[in-house]
Formats: structure tokens, C-alpha cells, sequence
């Protein structure tokens, strides 16, 4: 007998761990539990196998009933979730709460009546075997487990008869599950067996379960394509398998394609109306492309069609229309009007521009926002960069070209954007930061680059995206290698680091924090006349001296 347990938990614990191996986003959190659980109640039942004192026996009988008082529940969310079918949430912790009402009488076994009113422990050859005398929770557990079976059975008919949101294959292995776990569940009372048979129950639903997973994320089309887009008008989306069995679609396809509203899952795409459907698949198959248009209520669709991956493997095909018509009169017009057209480019030009800058100042105001210590810092830096860099110009201490300057001076704003990273406990501390803290607050300027590098994705200003990352990443390093976050040296540092790194120093000294007040700019511009060689660019040297009257103005200001 021990050994058919053990068989049974080393089964259990495998199943689990194919599913968490296949686990996707997808995947809903009561199936996660439902692996979770199934595998410690399979070891419980090993547990008691193997117990050699009363008080084992029990301690492996409450692991047991964590599956008998919980499982019904999760079982059963599981299966409406599969079945498209919502339950109310006051009924869920309504259910819960049964739960764990029970559970809590398995608790208290031995120091009440409510599930056993006795309990002892007798042996059968080496099989220990507990005689219990049922209190009326135990009634109650029963009762629980029969009427969540029931409520399991009647939404797998419904959705057999009623629901073709479900497949047919998945309403047949649930409603096969189903019965089979009943049967095994009261195998034992009903043949006096002495082994206990719900641990077969227990595999035989982690097993059929495994084979609905394995396919039920291609049935939703808001896995496969971005859920906004989905919701819009303008596109519409149709999921096939390789055997051209319909998997799913938007409401815009379904308004397109009206045939689509009353195809089953996983029924074959066929029909007049559907005609359409296979030879943009076929034309995508043989030429490996698809560039045709579909025409619905005067509305011009492109069709793309392109491989269904599920875990890198093609599954399908995944259709797309694309709302064209706009396009289409916009090209159209521009056959006729280029110059209009220039104008229109001209002006939808300056407002992404516009946009643009206004999404990176937002950016880098939101994190000051979070910050208490550093109020009006990123257009301060702004300004004193711009201070800075004109002197340079004057000194002669760098050669910069104009796109640089301009570059550098929009990206200031952005130095510190990676504080949004930061935990606010740290970032709003108002005293001095721990080692610890510290620590944490250095990897705001790696979070930043990251940040940038994810923000300014695919900009046609590929110097811009460079600079800004670089501020963000390195105007903490020094030119000693005692910086952070990589320890550069010298020339290592990009020049816009070294310049922003003068700045965010200068700024920070001369301003009033929450944990200091404001330094005097002798005593700054000592401090910064002292770093030089070892903190900063020593070759800007001149460029701050120069700058030093008019940076002392613009505080005093």
C-alpha cells in the first residue's frame, strides 16, 4: 500500500511540474492552486501510509482534507473559467469561507467532536488504519464535496447544449473527468476497499486538465494580438489551427464576417460566406505572403495573414484586416495635392515633435514628483546645462557641434529617470540613506538608461537616444573609476556624462534638500574645484570658471 501512494505522489508531482513548465500568462490562478494542492494532499496520503503513531496519522489526515475541503472549490472555479462562465464574487467568498469553515473543524480533531467525535489507529498487517467515529462537520464536508461535483456537472451540460464559446473536446474530457472523480472519490465506501482510491481521482483530473491547457490559450485571440487593438474598429482578427479549425476572433471580424458569429470552436472553416477565409490563408501558404484587400460597406481592408505561435511552435494561422479606406482616400489625395500634402507632413511633423518633448519633461516631472528632495532639480539642470555648454563653446575646451548641444540640453530632464524605479520608502526618505538604501539607490541611474532605451524604441534621432541614455546611465561615474554604476574612468565616461555629472553636483550643493540647507557658492565651487581631475572632467575646468558668474546670477535669481 505504501507503495502505490508513493507511485501516486511521485505521479502528482510530475503533472504539476509539466503544467508549470507549460505556465503562460494565460493561465488563470485557480488552475495554478489546483497544481499546487493536488501533489501535498497525493503526500498526505503517502504520510498516513507510512504513519507509525496516532498522532502521525492525524497530522497526514489534515494534509489530506486540505484537497477534500479546498479542492472542491478551486475545481470548480476552474471549470467555469474554462466553460466562460462567471460566478459572482460574494458567492466565491461565500465558498471560500465554507471552506475554510470546514477546514477548521479538520483542525481541531482531537480537541473537539465536530468532524471526528473519536478517533483511534489500528494495523492491518504493516497498513495502519484509523477508526473514526464522524462528527457532523464531517457530514458537512461530504455534503460540500457532492454538491460542488453537481454544480461542476451542470455548467459541463450547459456548455455542451448551450455554450459554443467552449470546445467540444474540452466539454467532453471535463464532463469525463468529472464522473470518473465522483466514482473514484466514493470508490471506497462503495467496495470496502482498504486502499483509498481519491488519490486516482486527484491524477486523473491534473492529467485530463493537462490536455486542455495545453491548447486553451490559442482559444482566446486577446493572448495572441494586443488587447487594445482587438477592442478597436479599425482591425479585426481570426485564429485558425493548421487544420483550418476556427479558433477564435474579435467582434470587428464577427461584424465583417458575419458567419463567424455562429461558428462553433474548433469547427472547420467552411461555407460560402468563410470562402474568403481560406483562400487568404492558402495565398499566404503558397506565396508565403498575403497582399490582397476585402472589401465590407464601402470599407477597404488590408488582409495580412501570418503564423500562430503557442511557445515558439506554429499552431495556426493568425488573420488580420486592417481598416485601409483613410489610407486609401489619403493616398488619392496626395496624387493630387503635394503640396498640401508637404504642409500636412510639415505641421503632423512639429506636433510629434511637440508630443515628444512634452512626453520626456513629463516623464522626468513625474519622478521628481515622487522625489521631496529634489523639487524644480530637472529644469534647474536644464538651464545650468545650457549655461555650461555655452561656456565650453567660449573656452574652447570641447569642439561641440550645435545638434549635440541641442541633444544634450533636451535630455538633461532625463537624468534622474530612473528614480521612478526607486522605492518610494527610499526615494522620500528625508534623512540621510542607509548602505543598504544607498545600494539601492545607485541602480537608479541603470534603470534609467533602461528606461530611455524603452521609451525612445524605434526614434528616427538615434544621436538624441544615445546622449540620453548616456546621461542617464553615467553621470555618476568619475573620472577617478569610483563612480557608479560601472566603475568607468576618464575618457571611458561619454562627454555628455561628464558635463551633466559637473551640473547635478553643482545643483545639488547650492540647493536646499530636506536633510540640509543650501550651500554657499564659494563653498560649492570649492567642492567642485577640488573634484576636478578626480571626480570631474578636468578639462572643463576653465568652462566651470567661465560659467561661475552666470550660474551664481541664474541661483541668485
Amino acid at each position: 500500500m505504501q507503495n502505490f501512494y508513493l507511485i501516486l505522489t511521485i505521479l502528482s508531482f510530475a503533472l504539476s511540474g509539466v503544467y508549470f513548465l507549460m505556465w503562460r500568462k494565460r493561465f488563470n490562478v485557480y488552475s495554478a492552486v489546483f497544481y499546487t494542492i493536488i501533489p501535498f494532499c497525493e503526500l498526505g496520503y503517502w504520510l498516513l501510509s507510512n504513519s507509525t503513531t496516532l498522532q502521525e496519522a492525524i497530522i497526514a489526515n489534515k494534509i489530506i482534507y486540505v484537497g477534500a475541503c479546498f479542492l472542491p472549490l478551486f475545481y470548480m472555479l476552474f471549470i467555469y473559467s474554462i466553460c466562460d462562465v462567471r460566478i459572482p464574487k460574494p458567492l466565491t467568498v461565500a465558498a471560500f469561507a465554507a471552506a475554510t469553515l470546514i477546514y477548521s473543524s479538520v483542525l481541531s480533531i482531537k480537541h473537539s467532536e465536530l468532524f471526528y467525535k473519536d478517533i483511534s489507529m489500528e494495523f492491518n498487517g504493516d497498513s495502519p488504519v484509523l477508526i473514526k467515529v464522524y462528527g457532523p462537520m464531517h457530514t458537512v464536508c461530504v455534503i460540500w464535496v457532492i454538491v460542488s461535483f453537481a454544480a461542476n456537472l451542470a455548467v459541463i451540460v450547459y456548455s455542451f447544449f448551450k455554450n459554443n464559446k467552449v470546445s467540444i473536446k474540452h466539454v467532453m474530457i471535463l464532463f469525463i473527468v468529472d464522473v470518473l472523480a465522483v466514482f473514484f472519490y466514493f470508490g471506497r465506501r462503495l467496495t470496502n476497499s482498504d486502499i483509498d482510491l481519491v488519490g486516482i481521482a486527484y491524477l486523473l483530473m491534473q492529467a485530463g486538465y493537462l490536455l486542455i491547457i495545453n491548447r486553451i490559450c490559442l482559444y482566446d485571440i486577446s493572448d495572441n494580438v494586443i488587447e487594445g487593438l482587438i477592442d478597436s474598429e479599425e482591425h479585426a482578427y481570426v485564429s485558425l489551427d493548421l487544420s483550418f479549425n476556427y479558433l477564435g476572433s474579435n467582434i470587428t471580424a464577427k461584424r465583417i464576417l458575419p458567419a463567424l458569429a455562429d461558428l462553433r470552436i474548433d469547427a472547420k472553416i467552411k461555407g460560402s460566406e468563410l470562402k474568403a477565409i481560406n483562400e487568404w490563408v492558402w495565398d499566404f501558404i503558397e506565396d508565403g505572403k498575403s497582399d490582397l484587400d476585402y472589401t465590407f460597406e464601402d470599407r477597404i481592408y488590408s488582409v495580412n495573414v501570418d503564423y500562430l505561435f503557442n511557445n515558439k511552435k506554429k499552431y495556426g494561422y493568425q488573420i488580420t484586416l486592417n481598416d485601409i479606406t483613410e489610407e486609401r482616400k489619403h493616398l488619392d489625395f496626395i496624387k493630387n495635392y503635394n503640396t498640401i500634402l508637404e504642409s500636412e507632413v510639415e505641421r503632423k511633423t512639429e506636433h510629434i515633435s511637440e508630443m515628444h518633448n512634452k512626453l520626456i519633461l513629463g516623464l522626468a516631472t513625474m519622478v521628481e514628483s515622487r522625489d521631496n528632495s529634489t523639487g524644480g532639480h530637472i529644469r534647474r539642470t536644464s538651464d545650468c546645462i545650457r549655461i555650461l555648454i555655452d561656456s565650453i563653446k567660449r573656452t574652447g575646451a570641447y569642439d561641440l557641434d550645435d545638434e549635440f548641444c541641442k541633444n544634450l540640453i533636451k535630455a538633461a530632464p532625463m537624468h534622474d529617470l530612473g528614480k521612478i524605479a526607486v522605492d518610494d520608502a527610499i526615494l522620500r526618505k528625508p534623512g540621510r540613506f542607509t548602505p543598504e538604501e544607498f545600494e539601492q539607490m545607485k541602480t537608479h541611474a541603470a534603470k534609467g538608461a533602461e528606461m530611455i532605451e524603452q521609451v525612445l524604441e524605434g526614434t528616427d534621432d538615434e544621436d538624441f537616444k544615445r546622449i540620453a541614455e548616456n546621461v542617464a546611465h553615467y553621470h555618476h561615474e568619475r573620472m577617478d573609476g569610483t563612480g557608479y554604476p560601472e566603475g568607468l574612468t576618464g575618457d571611458e565616461i561619454p562627454l555628455e556624462a561628464r558635463i551633466m555629472a559637473i551640473v547635478d553636483v553643482y545643483d545639488a550643493l547650492v540647493s536646499k534638500r530636506c536633510y540640509k540647507e543650501s550651500m554657499s557658492f564659494e563653498h560649492a565651487f570649492g567642492i567642485i574645484d577640488d573634484g576636478m581631475g578626480k571626480q570631474f572632467d578636468i578639462e572643463l575646468r576653465d568652462s566651470f570658471y567661465d560659467a561661475r558668474p552666470e550660474l551664481e546670477k541664474y541661483y541668485s535669481a
